[in-house]
């Protein structure tokens, strides 16, 4: 009978997590850190996704499990219903492979925090920042910034413009973003391709001309023509802490 007490308060935690729990999230709901341990090992409930995170077996594996695992251990108290964006967004090019724009490698997790956060994974990257109201959106469950605040916080990062082009342009074909909120987004980064400060209308102009879509026209019509309340993205600050 405690086994299976033990399981079901695993799957209430996980049910909402994508089959996902971790450390103390499971011993505040009175799991001992030596049960997690027991049923951690090989063949029994619990399989160890990263350090202090766990996938209940049996759940289906879901996207982005690695990122989901490292979010999560961002602030590993909170459920994942529970965050607030001051306690991690998924970012740039992680935040742009979750969308499915562009053909940037997300090779590291990266992730914007309001706070300076250590972290000890050469695959994490911690970006200090402030992720506005309408800068972010649940997007299967995990908060990610918004195409517009992706493509600004890319070439503040400075990538590749043509790279961060194709992002935009992946996000406008989509329907993931309006033409206007680009141009919000991307005027505090004008002076990176060489235009007047500020202008964020001829910031998008600039990154979709080096694709040459053929809806560049229609979606430069509608960049000007869109009245919209997005506060441009702030700069965000790097924290590189690979150790």
């Amino acid at each position: 009978m405690p086994q299976i007490t033990t399981a079901n308060r695993l799957a209430a935690i996980a049910e909402d997590q994508w089959g996902l729990l971790t450390r103390q999230q499971a011993e505040h709901a009175g799991v001992s850190r030596a049960t997690l341990q027991r049923l951690s090992s090989e063949g029994s409930i619990l399989e160890r996704m990263a350090p202090g995170v766990y996938h209940l077996a049996g759940a289906p594996l879901p996207d982005h499990l690695a990122l989901r695992a490292a979010w999560l251990q961002l602030a590993p108290e909170t459920l994942a219903w529970e965050r607030k964006p001051e306690q991690g967004v998924v970012s740039h090019r992680s935040a742009a492979a979750v969308y499915g724009l562009g053909d940037l490698p997300a090779d590291r997790h990266e992730f914007i925090v309001a706070e300076r956060k250590q972290v000890r994974r050469p695959d994490v990257r911690i970006h200090r920042g402030e992720v506005k109201s309408g800068e972010s959106a649940i997007l299967g469950g995990l908060s990610v910034t918004t195409p517009a605040r992706i493509a600004a916080d890319l070439l503040g990062d400075r990538e590749d413009p043509e790279a961060v082009a194709r992002v935009v342009v992946d996000a406008l074909r989509g329907n993931n973003e309006w033409p206007a909120n680009f141009a919000v987004a991307l005027s505090s980064r004008s002076a990176q391709l060489g235009v007047r400060g500020g202008d964020g209308v001829a910031v998008l102009a600039s990154l979709l001309n080096l694709i040459g879509d053929p809806l560049t026209s229609q979606w430069m019509q509608e960049a000007t023509s869109q009245p919209v309340e997005l506060t441009p993205g702030s700069p965000t600050e790097v924290d590189d802490q690979a150790s």
